[in-house]
């Protein structure tokens, strides 16, 4: 999957990774103005890094010697690009340091964005989570637009990299079509992501229309980076359409270019690698595809650079060494996979846990801000809020207790469940050996009979109940799409008399009698089958027929009484 996360910065400070190449001595920099040496530092497409570090030095030295430090501030900015991570943080230290008592409505939430930024690029999604919760409250402080949408649009990407892609491309397609503070650069990288982001929900038609657009435009500008973007995004579009021999195509002409080009990434070129290994894969080609998924592997090593897609790489060089019964290669990549599993769990995890309860839910943290503000200008300060921080204490131990308690009982739940599939899984083994047939279910009673006989007649009645019981056992309420007019045709009555079988034999409505049978189904499979168990959330929703993962997992807890996410935890635990 060419995933673009790192585009993020782009909404920022737009084309910051191109520099010019001409020497800045020659322009004579000591005639130009602020304004020029920043336009040649973020706009000129043709240079290199040393060239754009020579730029900033000099507005540096420039705004030191005019003691202006509204542009000293910014010359922090452009010194902290195409650094390493330490002192990418110092420069960033000397910004915060300098505009503490800044009045621009721009600080400080800027630099906490330039910080997630920065975090982001290098991997470290916690640190970027932070700091860009951070830059958003700062944000709306103050009330600037702008860099509002900015933080909401890098939450947007992190809530792509856990699965929520449908909450990413709504963000992502908002800010592209109805943001006019946005300029051209930025709203093009907007819908590349976009793109990205419409083939994960499985809307391909959008998709490729975006990315067709991309391809026109950036041929039409020159731009040969965003060009190749756009290319690698159509060989993953091709990869998913199981256009293999066109995605191979597309993928080995973006191989080429980011292999050589100053400007790739090595998110570039670590997914190129990967949907030109599925590629190969798709067409059969083991040899190409495991020499792909191999030198993936070598550059994670390198990098230590990890993203979810990994688990395919090297769920697929496991099973390769395995069919070959090479146990030392088998052994290695085994290896391998716990160890980028581990980082991909801890990461999950807390983006995960973090994003709803700082992101979704910021209201407590303003409203114990402005009850600070308030008690500051009240006498005897200091009991007040003693007595505040002991009220809060004790409520946060009731939250606490009350919060364990919840969780204990969901675990409770989880465990009987658990406990009941792993009985029935013997019962049903000591049956088939002991060729046991099982007791056919008690008859209805005769209330319900007459009930049902007053307008329906019991052939009927037993001939659509025969044909439900082929629907279940053949599992197709899996199937998507399923609704009682479909489900009655399909069996030759009509909606109404199966309603009314539903309702008097199932006890219960057609939608719930669907919905029990597929969250049953999940409830078994999931405790059963380890490799169901270690799919994507969406993924299992989709094999269950619900349209989303919202749905699915709405639907377990109602119908067990606890989340999913306990119940798969306690599986693991139990195992």
């Amino acid at each position: 999957m060419m995933k673009i996360k790192y585009l993020i910065l782009l909404f920022i400070i737009g084309n910051v990774f191109h520099a010019q190449t001409h020497n800045i001595e020659k322009n004579i920099p000591e005639k130009r103005t602020y304004q020029e040496l920043e336009e040649e530092f973020y706009n000129d497409l043709t240079g290199d890094a040393h060239s754009k570090k020579s730029i900033a030095n000099y507005y540096l030295k420039k705004a030191k010697s005019e003691k202006n430090t509204t542009q000293i501030a910014e010359a922090y900015v452009m010194l902290h690009f195409n650094e390493t991570l330490p002192n990418a943080l110092k420069y960033l230290d000397s910004l915060q340091h300098i505009t503490k008592n800044s009045k621009e409505n721009i600080y400080p939430a800027r630099i906490y964005l330039l910080k997630g930024n920065l975090y982001f690029r290098t991997d470290n999604l916690q640190s970027a989570l932070n700091n860009y919760i951070l830059g958003l409250k700062y944000a709306k402080e103050k009330g600037n637009k702008r860099q509002i949408a900015m933080a909401h649009i890098s939450i947007a990407y992190l809530n792509n990299y856990i699965g929520k892609h449908a909450e990413t491309a709504k963000t992502l397609r908002h800010y592209a079509y109805n943001a006019d503070y946005m300029n051209e650069s930025e709203k093009n990288s907007l819908k590349l992501n976009l793109a990205d982001a419409y083939i994960e929900i499985s809307k391909m038609d959008s998709a490729y229309i975006l990315i067709q657009e991309g391809l026109r435009d950036s041929k039409k500008n020159r731009d040969i980076y965003r060009y190749h973007q756009n290319l690698g995004l159509l060989g993953y579009y091709n990869v998913q359409k199981k256009n293999y021999q066109k995605a191979i195509d597309n993928l080995l002409e973006c191989k080429k270019y980011f292999s050589t080009s100053q400007y790739a990434t090595r998110r570039n070129e670590n997914y190129t690698l990967l949907n030109l290994g599925r590629s190969y894969a798709g067409v059969k080609d083991r040899e190409k595809a495991i020499d792909c998924f191999r030198k993936i592997d070598s550059m994670v090593l390198k990098t230590n650079y990890v993203y979810p897609e990994l688990r395919d790489v090297y769920t697929y060089l496991i099973d390769y060494y395995k069919e070959n019964n090479d146990k030392e290669k088998q052994l290695y990549y085994v290896e391998r996979f716990l160890k980028v599993d581990q980082v991909l769990d801890s990461q999950f995890r807390y983006i995960s846990r973090e994003l709803p309860r700082r992101y979704d839910a910021p209201e407590l943290q303003q409203e114990k801000e402005t009850i600070t503000n308030e008690l500051k200008k009240r006498k005897n300060l200091f009991y007040i809020v003693l007595s505040l921080l002991m009220i809060s204490h004790l409520l946060f131990l009731n939250f606490y207790f009350k919060y364990k308690r919840t969780e204990k009982k969901y675990k409770k739940i989880a465990q009987d469940l658990i406990q009941s599939v792993n009985e029935k899984r013997v019962k049903k083994d000591v049956e088939m050996k002991n060729e046991i047939v099982p007791e056919p279910l008690p008859l209805q009673d005769t209330e319900t009979e007459d009930k049902i006989t007053k307008t329906i007649s019991e052939d009927i009645a037993q001939a659509i109940l025969k044909e439900l019981a082929a629907f279940e056992n053949k599992e197709q309420f899996l199937n998507k799409g399923i609704t009682l007019g479909a489900l009655a045709k399909k069996i030759k009555t009509n909606s109404k008399y199966l309603s009314e079988i539903i309702n008097t034999y199932k006890g219960k409505n057609f939608a719930t009698y669907l919905n029990d049978l597929r969250i049953d189904y999940a409830i078994n499979r999931l405790a059963n089958d380890r490799k169901f168990r270690s799919y994507k959330i969406p993924f299992i929703a989709e094999e269950l027929g619900y349209n989303n993962e919202q749905a699915f997992t709405m639907a377990f807890k109602k119908r067990t009484g606890t989340p999913l996410s306990i119940y798969l935890k306690e599986i693991e635990n139990m195992k």
